[in-house]
């Protein structure tokens, strides 16, 4: 017999909050919110965007398998119901506008855990001093010119859900290399959708460009921000994002 968690009971005469809990999920499934065969956030996750307890949710997402528009692997749980699968957009190689279009032998890329930046701790909701994960990247050819350098700080959302991410957490000293080049594919595979905010500044006097590059999820919680300087005597920018979550 399904029962409900004790802080999430209903009047006599309402459905069970589960029940009511799996309309609304279904209803974010017909929307499109998670397409046909993609994955769904995690019990913690569903629980806060529902406002109720993880055992509401689970109940929840058993009235959905049971009817057959939930698939459940070692992964999580998938949307069943009929559709397109989402497409597979190209992979964006992280970070995006650092990398030349050919490899240089310049290329340096480490990883170090620290604190960040005030800006960048102020972005991504941390409080001043702690430390998160932080990545740096130059790009430069033999001669020095062309130089582009990009820091990236994660916030706590993108560590604790990415697994791939949080395994550097203990090998981030700050000099071995670590090019993370997959780092969106992670982040898209873990369920999450990535909405990027460029915003690009000539800086005054010289011939290079500063984009400051803020990415959130679907719940709008920050998940990374980048500091991209780079000569833009001869390269166009061009940016458009909004990766869908992988299925």
């Amino acid at each position: 017999m399904v029962r409900t968690a004790p802080h999430d009971h209903s009047p006599a005469d309402a459905p069970p909050l589960y029940r009511r809990v799996a309309v609304r999920l279904l209803g974010e499934l017909r929307d499109g919110t998670f397409p046909p065969g993609g994955r769904l956030p995690g019990e913690r996750r569903l629980a806060e965007h529902f406002g109720v307890s993880r055992e509401t949710v689970r109940q929840a997402l058993e009235v959905l398998r049971r009817d057959g528009l939930l698939a459940t692997d070692r992964r999580g749980s998938h949307v069943a119901l009929p559709g397109p699968a989402p497409q597979s957009p190209a992979s964006l190689v992280f970070p995006v506008g650092a990398r030349a279009a050919e490899p240089r032998t310049g290329d340096l890329a480490t990883l170090a855990w620290e604190a960040p930046s005030r800006e960048h701790a102020d972005a991504l909701g941390l409080a001043p001093g702690r430390p998160t994960l932080v990545h740096r990247y130059t790009s430069a050819t033999a001669d020095g010119s062309g130089r582009r350098t990009a820091v990236t700080s994660f916030s706590a959302v993108a560590l604790a859900e990415v697994e791939e991410l949080a395994r550097y957490r203990g090998r981030a000293d700050g000099s071995a290399s670590a090019q993370l080049l997959r780092a969106y594919d992670w982040m898209r595979g873990a369920g999450l959708t990535l909405h990027h905010r460029d915003t690009i500044t000539r800086l005054a006097y010289t011939p290079s460009v500063r984009v400051v590059r803020r990415v959130h999820d679907q719940y709008a919680r920050p998940l990374e921000i980048t500091d991209l300087l780079l000569d833009a005597r001869q390269d166009a920018l061009v940016y458009e994002f909004t990766l869908p979550a992988a299925g």
